[in-house]
């Protein structure tokens, strides 16, 4: 059985659209998580994550955490889904770069440019930059950023981009991808099960 500990308006909503498109059986607990750039909510007793963060993925007993760990587990998990690269196919190197690269580069050159970084020291920048040009090259090759063929690595990049639309430079490349993998029927019903800010939340 797969259990998802996930907070509302987190990041690991996208975890709960990889779960939909791969069509499997799952349970989600919503659990509070504080929320740095709110300054509110706090540690959940009921969540399992080590760190008091989601996502956190529970499957028969074993506990899996981080995005990109849940992300090649799960498409691991179910390869009929289509959405990974199983290991020995072609794909697989550049499947398992793209995890690495969103969680390893490309969150902390977004990052760097929302806390303002990007704009004061030359090294975030730098990493800012060539996050934005890796990006393009794929998208301008695309429809997807591995090619022809959607997968887990547009759910995590695409979550993200959204999120942080102002952060990213005017691109009519961009606008046109998150249209194409936002309005996918299984996001829609990802964000159906989002869930409510808490209210303390909301009225920060």
């Amino acid at each position: 059985m797969l259990t998802l500990f996930h907070a509302p308006q987190s990041r690991s909503g996208r975890i709960v659209w990889l779960l939909e498109e791969i069509g499997a059986d799952y349970d989600i607990r919503y659990v509070d998580i504080f929320r740095a750039m709110t300054l509110t909510g706090g540690r959940d007793p009921a969540n399992l994550h080590p760190d008091g963060k989601v996502p956190a993925l529970l499957h028969d007993g074993a506990l899996v955490t981080e995005s990109a760990a849940i992300a090649l587990y799960l498409t691991d998990l179910h390869p009929e889904a289509d959405l990974g690269a199983p290991v020995g196919s072609p794909d697989r190197a550049a499947y398992v770069t793209w995890l690495a690269w969103t969680a390893g580069e490309m969150e902390p050159a977004f990052w760097s440019k929302i806390s303002g970084a990007a704009e004061t020291d030359p090294n975030a920048k730098a990493r800012y930059d060539a996050a934005i040009a890796r990006l393009m090259t794929a998208l301008a090759t695309g429809p997807y950023l591995m090619g022809d063929r959607f997968t887990a690595v547009d759910v995590m990049i695409a979550s993200a981009l959204a999120w942080g639309r102002e952060y990213v430079p005017e691109s009519e490349l961009v606008d046109a991808y998150l249209e194409r993998v936002l309005n996918r029927p299984a996001n829609a019903r990802a964000m159906a099960k989002d869930g409510e800010l808490p209210k303390t939340v909301q009225a920060a």
